[in-house]
């Protein structure tokens, strides 16, 4: 941040702000600022009619920006002491200011080349004796900066010591306030955020929040650093919280504030913490150990391909400078130099994280760009910052890396394709970079010569990595049939092979950014208003030239010279290196789809057909990335372990029959054709068999076999899926009908994806994790739960394509066949987990894709039911209380089915409408007596079969109404129901033991017999002592015989009349003529007299004599007229008893 004011010894910027914040080792301030020296020397001055020069230059241009520098900043410059240290900040509102010496100038940059009237202000510092640099400056407004006049624009100048100026109105240069603030140490950064406050931050990474009082005086605070509910327990613990305690020899490097999101991001030496600001407040959300999580990946980036990188690992050194957010995520610069490299480079590298709110993503890339130069102090490296400008509409974007003498200009690899990396040189005579910023979405720099300047791309210049292009056009220009400057006419038939040479010189076309030129034979080639033939042509072609892409030979390599095949028409490719062939590849592919977006081909892309199925073309190309990124991941594990996969390529290309020239190793092979990276995953797993065979159980290769082969797996196939999910916005999804989607990591052949996971499953389960200690089971299920997420991924994936047909339900039968078929082997794969105790793992996939049985099965055998309870509320909408409910019934737990808390008791209510044998019981268990009550006579009324059951049914029913709080009227109406249908019950009831012993029926299982049966039991001779109250009840059942029977109502009475007759010996002569005492005695006289004291009357009731006399029943008593006569006599005497 500052530097003494000395005259530097060399060409380079003076690096003291930079020396004092790479001091890591704890040396004291005295060593890192020194007091100032004044010689005086003069300065170049920019102007307008002094230009940078670009002859150097390739594919970049340097253009002057916005109109002439102020008269002031040219005063400035010119009157500035040699050792003067000139620092200037570029606001991307459009703002500028410049420190020399104890001036300070702001000036709104106008983006016109003929200057307007515009602001520019000169401000006193206050003194110190360290030099100021443009990061101890800020400017706040309460409105946007851009449009905020400048009145209402405030400014705080900050000297190292602490004194802090502060004007309340930029338009009032002479009002001002001082204070002297306490940071403990130098001060390094200040930064504008929220409210029109600041933050300023020291060296040490302390930091402050600053703002104004009512009087304009500045009052300022510290931010916690991590502290609150977490201070006092240990570094690990609190690392899992996200916040740590910074190391005491920490120095700060950068400071972003993201305005959009009103986020703070410090980086240090060792961390990266972020704090949320609100207008009043901060909140620190998390401190990243940056050093722990990145050093590695950086190092194995940069050396993971040397043979002896293990060793130089641990020499690695890594360092800090700068960090910017970009689309892709949060870019931090970092660079990294080892001490016994011959000779020893510093390697410049850009690494993406990804910020999920709380917490940084473990997932990040390292980008090793192609800037590095030779290593000369760890605070030299400081000199070097970072710009990130925006690039709207692109896929990615370009970094500018820059210091005093150079811009460097990086293509991401997120980037279109992206330029060839460029290093822009101003270390011509007087010249340098003083400072920058991104401003109108371009890199805007200031040179001591020129002013302010933008680095642009040059239209001409193309987008292929690396010399690409010149070598694609060779390869078309040496074509005779087929010239890159003439197309045919479209009257002319073209053939595919030339369709695919025409668009692949459409595609140099648009990469040397002559857009016209490529969308006119494009059009050509392939007429919008084609017809259907010319689309599946499109997709032919289309995927010829992509898979030209990914599978392409590299050329340049001299080992590969005599193995290129002479007709090959691709894109040779620059490096010697394999990981960097991949990168290469994919940046290509990523141009390409690019090129199809821009040229209106992506969109009219149709299917084609994979593996004997069709595909969306679009899908396919994306696969094809996917197959590099598991290729790049697979490249990644072959530097490492070598053994294990060089053995597997080696299989894998003798089961292709792919030879190996003796100039190139099995894995430049291998690696060349990329759409066959699959292959290796069968070779992988033959290998892994043929180690576990070999060697015994208790070695450290059994295990480490085992390990690194479902590592290299995982990674190859979460590369893969990461980037289809990622990066679907570059494949346009289509609106035409699309056939169902299979994904390559899903393909069920012999050999594919899901096959090789059941295998691997199949492996670890039963061969390894027998033999196992604790922690190895621990990994190995790790590892077995990535691969088992791919494996249910890819149903998902097929699933959701056929959700997706129009029109709905189109594929509703393969739709219902795939579901069968996931849901199977989802729970066939989750269980052997499920029983080994792996309750983590199964829950993690078990959740993720809702497998209901094993997230029940596994709450059942933990007997967890504050998990159980987590998961209806999770899956609420997902009906997982409906099955549970249904599980718990089909396992016939109803106890705990009727035993859910409160919240549960309305979704088991209208579970239950469903199973009303059981819904009563939850209405008792709520006190619902009347809902209880109508599903128990509702139960009663529909059983018909079971005599015990109604009966009890019946008397729950009278219970529960009894228990309710009906209306009196409305509860003595329902009782009466109900004793109504128990009288009717009490006849079966009062069955005599003997006859149901006669009839083997059971009286607590028997059926439930109508009262026609019920009647014909009472008077059947089987009732050897039916006496007059068995007729009386047959009499009685008379009443419950249903309407539709009534007719047979005077025949059943007949007939019971008759059997009662026929019970009494009427051929015995006592010598008696009374036939009234001759009769007295009989079943018939006594039911006469039960039916009389009943009030019955006999008159209406009795059945006709005569009917009665023609009774089958009594043929053989008619013929005897005594009989008849007695009959006829008691008739006579009891009707007129009751007259």
């Amino acid at each position: 941040m500052f530097s003494p004011r000395s005259t530097p010894s060399s060409g380079r910027r003076p690096q003291g702000r930079n020396t004092g914040r790479k001091s890591v080792s704890g040396a004291a301030a005295g060593l890192l600022f020194s007091p100032r020296r004044t010689p005086l020397s003069a300065r170049s001055t920019p102007s307008r009619l002094q230009t940078h020069s670009a002859a150097d230059s390739i594919n970049y241009d340097v253009q002057p920006f916005g109109s002439s520098l102020p008269v002031k900043v040219m005063e400035a410059l010119t009157m500035a002491d040699v050792d003067d240290q000139i620092s200037v900040k570029v606001n991307e509102s459009g703002w500028a200011w410049m420190v020399c010496g104890e001036r300070l100038i702001i000036w709104k940059i106008s983006q016109t080349a003929v200057a307007k009237l515009s602001v520019c202000k000169e401000l006193q510092l206050p003194g110190s004796e360290y030099s100021y640099t443009a990061d101890l400056v800020a400017l706040a407004s309460a409105a946007p900066l851009e449009s905020a006049p400048v009145q209402s624009i405030s400014v705080l100048a900050v000297a190292a010591e602490g004194t802090a100026r502060l004007w309340s109105s930029l338009a009032q240069e002479g009002n001002y306030t001082e204070t002297d603030v306490d940071l403990g140490d130098l001060c390094s950064f200040v930064v504008a955020v929220n409210g029109g406050s600041f933050v300023l931050s020291s060296m040490k990474s302390r930091l402050l929040r600053a703002s104004a009082d009512s009087s304009g005086r500045l009052q300022w605070r510290a931010l916690q650093q991590g502290q609150g509910v977490l201070s006092g327990i240990g570094r690990r613990v609190s690392s899992l919280f996200g916040m740590l305690s910074p190391p005491a020899n920490d120095t700060l490097h950068s400071v972003l504030w993201v305005g959009g999101a009103s986020c703070l991001y410090t980086l240090t030496s060792s961390s990266l913490s972020k704090w949320e600001v609100d207008d009043s407040w901060e909140h620190q959300i998390l401190t990243w150990d940056a050093q722990r999580a990145l050093s590695e990946s950086i190092a194995d980036a940069i050396w993971g391909s040397e043979s002896n990188y293990e060793e130089l690992k641990e020499g690695a050194n890594v360092t800090y400078l700068d960090m910017k957010l970009s689309e892709a995520g949060l870019v931090l610069l970092a660079a990294a130099w080892h001490p016994s490299d011959a000779p020893c480079l510093a390697y410049f590298c850009l690494v993406t994280l990804q910020d999920n709110g709380a917490a940084i993503s473990e997932q990040f890339t390292v980008e090793v760009t192609k800037y590095n130069p030779p290593f000369q102090s760890e605070e030299a490296l400081q000199a070097t910052r970072l710009l990130l400008p925006r690039c709207p509409g692109s896929t990615g974007s370009t970094a500018f890396l820059y210091n005093q003498e150079m811009v460097f200009a990086s293509s991401t690899c997120t980037a279109r394709g992206g330029l060839p990396d460029e290093k822009i040189s101003f270390s011509s005579p007087g010249d340098g970079v003083r400072g920058g910023g991104c401003c109108a979405d371009l890199p805007v720099f200031f040179s001591q010569n020129s002013g302010l300047v933008a680095v642009v791309a040059r239209q001409s210049a193309s987008i292929l990595p690396e010399t690409m292009e010149d070598s694609l056009f060779a390869s078309l220009a040496a074509t005779p049939e087929v010239s890159v400057m003439e197309t045919p006419t479209r009257a002319e038939p073209v053939a595919q092979e030339d369709k695919t040479k025409l668009l692949k010189a459409a595609f140099l076309q648009f990469c040397r950014n002559d857009l016209v030129g490529a969308q006119t034979v494009t059009d050509e080639l392939f007429p919008p208003d084609g017809d259907g033939e010319e689309g599946a042509e499109l997709d032919d072609v289309v995927t010829r030239i992509d898979l030209d892409l990914v599978d392409d030979y590299p050329a340049s390599d001299p080992r590969w010279a005599e193995s290129v095949p002479d007709e090959s028409a691709g894109f040779p490719l620059t490096s010697l290196i394999i990981l960097h062939q991949l990168e290469d590849k994919m940046k290509a592919h990523v141009c390409f789809m690019d090129f199809l977006l821009q040229a209106g081909l992506l969109d009219r892309l149709g299917r084609v057909t994979v593996r004997s199925s069709p595909m969306a073309t679009r899908l396919l190309l994306c696969e094809h990335a996917e197959k590099l990124q598991a290729a790049m991941a697979l490249k990644s594990h072959h530097t490492k372990r070598g053994e294990l996969v060089n053995r597997a390529i080696g299989l894998a290309l003798q089961r292709n029959n792919a030879a190996v020239p003796p100039s190139l190793t099995a894995a430049d092979v291998f690696f060349r054709e990329v759409s066959q990276i699959s292959s290796v995953f069968d070779c992988l797993l033959d290998e892994e068999e043929r180690s576990l065979k070999e060697n015994p159980v208790d070695s450290v290769q059994w295990a480490e076999g085992v390990l690194t082969v479902n590592a290299i797996l995982k990674d190859m196939l979460q590369a893969a899926t990461q980037y289809r999910e990622t990066k679907a916005f570059m494949y346009r999804e289509s609106s035409a009908v699309e056939p169902e989607y299979v994904p390559w990591t899903a393909s069920g052949a012999v050999g594919g994806v899901r096959a090789i996971i059941a295998r691997q499953h199949d492996i670890v389960l039963r061969s390894v994790y027998p033999h196992a200690d604790s922690e190895l089971r621990a990994a190995l299920c790790e590892q077995l739960a990535a691969l088992l997420d791919v494996y249910l991924g890819g149903y998902v994936a097929q699933l959701t394509s056929l959700q997706q047909q129009r029109p709905p339900g189109a594929q509703q039968e393969r739709y219902n066949s795939l579901e069968m078929e996931y849901s199977q082997r989802r729970s066939e794969l989750l269980a052997p987990l499920l029983e080994l105790g792996q309750y983590q793992w199964v829950a993690a996939l078990a959740e993720k894709y809702c497998d209901f049985d094993i997230l029940v099965q596994m709450c059942e055998q933990t007997d967890n039911q504050s998990r159980l309870q987590h998961y209806l509320t999770k899956f609420a909408d997902q009906n997982f209380a409906d099955f549970l409910f249904r599980w718990y019934m089909e396992k016939g737990k109803r106890g705990k089915l009727l035993s859910q808390p409160a919240a549960q008791h309305q979704q088991l209510a209208s579970f239950l409408q469903s199973h009303q044998h059981l819904s009563w019981l939850h209405h008792i268990h709520v006190h619902d007596y009347c809902s209880a009550n109508r599903t128990l006579y509702s139960q009663a009324n529909a059983e018909t079969r079971y005599f015990v059951k109604k009966k009890t049914l019946l008397a729950l029913s009278k219970l529960t109404v009894l228990a309710s709080d009906l209306p009196e009227e409305q509860l003595h109406q329902q009782v009466d129901e109900i004793l109504e249908q128990e009288r009717f019950l009490l006849h079966q009831e009062t069955l005599p033991r003997q006859l149901l012993e006669d009839k083997q029926q059971n009286p607590d299982t028997m059926p439930l017999l109508s009262a026609h049966n019920l009647i014909q039991l009472y008077i059947c001779d089987d009732n050897r002592r039916a006496n007059e109250y068995d007729f009386k009840k047959a009499l009685d059942l008379l009443e419950y015989i249903d309407e539709e029977e009534a007719g047979d109502t005077d025949s059943l009475k007949c007939e019971i009349f008759g059997k009662a007759l026929r019970r009494d010996d009427w051929f015995s002569d006592d010598g008696t003529d009374d036939p009234l005492e001759a009769a007295k005695d009989s079943i018939f006289v006594k039911i006469l007299l039960k039916l009389i004291q009943e009030g019955v009357s006999l008159q209406t009731y009795l059945p006709d004599v005569k009917e009665l006399l023609e009774l089958d029943d009594l043929s053989g008593l008619k013929s005897k007229p005594y009989f008849e006569f007695v009959l006829r006599a008691n008739y006579e005497h009891y009707l007129e008893v009751q007259m």
